[in-house]
């Protein structure tokens, strides 16, 4: 892999902290500017971005703190809720965390006097993922080591239960396909399941394990793209259960793959934090090669902008942002 094309991040913003998950609300929220979400050792601060790729008249990044969460322990999971507006009149922020403690947390703030949360219990092992659904945000799903998918009410009641093979390492549920969830597990298989029989419809599976990771594509219900082993995989759900394509990419073993937002042959992988600077790749399905090497000291989580081709990774008291040249 040449290495030329390995950049350092376009625009940085300097935290307290460091950051072990970041996302962009993937939602419109009513405002020119995006938000986003960061979770530290023990807090999630929530604050809005603009890029001058968007915007001519800002120089850079142009980022603002909106409210610090204070969370108590170490942030692992963030999901936003569709139900997150900005432009109302009483401004709503809603977003669930998965802690290390088993426990998701569902924060709710007008970003004045009423912040509080919730907390959902249940899961026996450590969540590795959380989802909210994606019409009317009135449930959350979760998969975690303890080989259970959970769906759960806002009031924190658990509606649905499935029992996995394998520790659920991703779960995601589409806007234009609300009935089905996808599930992920460690074990290489990812699953569909019929939220209205309780059944599973479809499943894809991986030569290889473990799969780290798994996401499906926002512009296409068709694709979805996973990292198992070294390697990243990408199938076409109306073709095959097989990968479709799969390529080796990180030496030191994939950790996470997500779909860019706006360009359904746009994704990019990360490696696992710590072993090598270079940290998160972005690939094109047109490209042999990886079209951006980005270099972070340690990076954690991977996250696109809703609108840009735009990835942010996490760091160490950093959050990095590269924008890919389409």
């Amino acid at each position: 892999m040449k290495q030329e094309n390995s950049r350092s991040a376009s625009y940085t913003v300097e935290c307290e902290d460091y950051v072990h998950v970041v996302e962009f609300n993937p939602f419109e929220s009513g405002t020119a500017e995006s938000l986003i979400a960061y979770g530290g050792n023990n807090y999630v601060v929530v604050g809005t971005c603009r890029f001058q790729d968007e915007d001519t008249e800002v120089e850079g990044i142009q980022y603002k703190t909106l409210r610090v969460f204070h969370h108590g322990i170490r942030v692992d999971v963030i999901a936003w809720s569709p139900e997150t507006r900005l432009d109302a009149l009483s401004p709503q922020i809603r977003f669930c965390t998965a802690a290390a403690d088993k426990k998701l947390r569902l924060f709710t703030s007008d970003l004045q006097e009423n912040n509080g949360y919730k907390t959902l219990e249940g899961h026996s092992d450590y969540i590795n993922d959380v989802v909210f659904s994606p019409k009317e945000g009135q449930e959350i799903a979760s998969v975690s080591d303890d080989h259970t998918c959970r769906v759960w009410d806002l009031e924190g009641n658990l509606t649905t239960d499935f029992v996995l093979r394998s520790p659920g390492v991703s779960v995601g549920w589409h806007p234009e396909d609300a009935f089905k969830l996808m599930v992920a597990e460690k074990n290489g298989t990812i699953r569909f399941y019929d939220l209205v029989t309780h059944q599973a419809i479809l499943s894809l599976t991986t030569d290889q394990t473990p799969l780290m990771s798994a996401n499906w594509c926002l512009k296409n219900t068709f694709k979805v793209g996973a990292v198992a082993g070294n390697d990243w995989f990408i199938w076409d759900i109306t073709r095959s259960s097989y990968p479709l394509d799969k390529r080796p990419v990180h030496a030191d073993r994939a950790r996470l793959f997500r779909w860019s937002r706006v360009n359904e042959n746009l994704f990019a992988t990360t490696g696992y934090p710590g072993k090598m600077t270079s940290q998160l790749l972005v690939h094109h399905l047109g490209h042999p090669q990886p079209i951006l090497i980005g270099s972070a000291p340690v990076g954690s989580g991977l996250t696109w902008h809703r609108t840009l081709p735009l990835c942010a990774v996490g760091g160490d008291h950093k959050l990095f942002f590269w924008m890919t040249e389409m």
